[in-house]
């Protein structure tokens, strides 16, 4: 009996913060056999890196099964940290690293799943990353007087 084969799911994300700190917001596609899915949130005070990386979070969390993830970011600390850094930082207990709420959340999140980032330079015409940062700018904006 084989094991049952992991669907490979596109997960393409931004954060945006107006001011850092400031009002904050989050936007994810979920992609899986050309059918998109969109999600978005924000925050009333907090960081570019902290929404890039709840972006991450919130789309992990509506998978219903394992899956093999690529994620698809602008955000160069959150690339790097899915696929160098964060064992490192788990084997020294999140010593001196900022955002540790957020990455003790996403290795909850993200541990049933085969999960490796490709970074993609922001605002530069790719269709899925600008839509993400349209999301993330809208829902910052909601919390500007």
């Amino acid at each position: 009996m084989s094991k049952k084969e992991k669907k490979a799911i596109t997960l393409y994300s931004d954060g945006s913060s107006l001011g850092n700190p400031g009002p904050g917001g989050w936007g994810t596609i979920l992609e899986y056999k050309g059918v998109a899915k969109e999600f978005s949130g924000g925050e009333e005070l907090t960081t570019n890196n902290r929404m890039e990386l709840t972006a991450v979070i919130e789309g992990l969390k509506r998978l219903k099964e394992p899956c093999r993830v690529e994620v698809v970011t602008d955000s160069s600390y959150v690339a790097n940290a899915i696929n160098q850094w964060l064992d490192n930082w788990v084997k020294k207990d999140f010593k001196k690293v900022k955002n540790e709420d957020l990455w003790r959340e996403y290795l909850q999140v993200s541990k049933n799943h085969d999960i490796k980032a490709t970074w993609v330079k922001g605002h530069n015409g790719h269709e899925q990353n600008e839509r993400c940062d349209f999301l993330a700018t809208k829902e910052a904006k909601k919390f500007k007087i």
